[in-house]
């Protein structure tokens, strides 16, 4: 009979790659139901590659029907009035917030937007980390959102993909975005697009790596500049990108969100990055 092995301790698995994918499974393009979901999230807890999975991300119109032992990451689909609830299930059913996640919605004053998330987060008394997703390029205004962000002790979140290709921020972006992040020791995490490991072309338009994120991470944290940072985020040598250290860069890029948690696995399995036990 073939078992399943267990997961690597902790102390084995390598920290640059621990729960580095947030499973959203539900969310597009996977698009997969809930009961599947997380049928397939117990499954996984099996598997050698377990470590490599962070939190479930549901939106929280979904909340109510997670189970208490799942780490749960909770989007909100409205904005700031909705944690007050989010907070309320959470305690009543005993679930494990690992985080929030809500994008600010007022164009015309997104820092203002920001400081009514956090009045609403400190009035529920939420202790998960709270991720901002502040849209649009980075300009004064969204740079003054980023500081409210830091400001208020809560992280950003970075959307850098889109089904719409030409939506996709190119790479000098998403490096200030970066570059942002850092200068105000914020943290951050990725959501939309990033399940390859290294900078690709599909059909219509290009894609982001989540190892080109976590260079140019690491470049901006060791001193390099913006445009250092954007040809890290266009290389599309994956064994370059392999063979450099990019363990630091986890400090500050905290995770992504992927619809597909066996395609980041894969890739790193064929870079060399993650070897599979062998089940016995």
């Amino acid at each position: 009979m073939v078992r399943l092995p267990a997961p690597a301790d902790p102390a084995e698995w390598p920290i640059q790659w621990r729960a580095l994918v947030d499973d959203a499974a539900v969310f597009p393009p996977g698009d997969a139901d809930l009961p599947d979901a997380l049928r397939a999230w117990d499954e996984r807890g099996r598997e050698w590659y377990a470590d490599l999975v962070g939190s479930f991300v549901v939106p929280d119109t979904e909340l109510g029907s997670v189970p208490a032992h799942v780490p749960v990451s909770v989007v909100l689909t409205t904005g700031a009035g909705a944690v007050e609830g989010v907070a309320s299930l959470v305690a009543r059913r005993g679930l494990r917030l690992a985080g929030l996640e809500v994008a600010v919605r007022d164009a015309g004053d997104p820092a203002g937007n920001v400081r009514r998330i956090d009045a609403a987060v400190r009035a529920a008394e939420v202790t998960a980390p709270v991720y901002v997703e502040v849209p649009g390029p980075a300009t004064a205004t969204w740079l003054a959102a980023a500081d409210e962000v830091a400001a208020c002790g809560h992280r950003l979140k970075l959307r850098l993909g889109n089904v719409d290709h030409d939506l996709v921020p190119d790479a000098a972006t998403v490096a200030t975005w970066i570059d942002a992040a850092l200068d105000r020791e914020t943290p951050f995490k990725a959501t939309a697009g990033l399940h390859r490991a290294v900078r690709h072309d599909p059909e219509g338009g290009g894609a982001h790596g989540f190892l080109n994120v976590m260079a140019a991470t690491q470049a901006l944290w060791d001193g390099a500049s913006v445009a250092d940072a954007t040809d890290a985020l266009e290389q599309r040598d994956g064994a370059a990108l392999a063979a450099a250290d990019l363990s630091s860069s986890r400090r500050w890029f905290i995770s992504f969100g992927s619809c597909s948690v066996t395609e980041p696995r894969d890739d790193l399995v064929a870079l060399g990055l993650l070897h599979p036990r062998e089940q016995s």
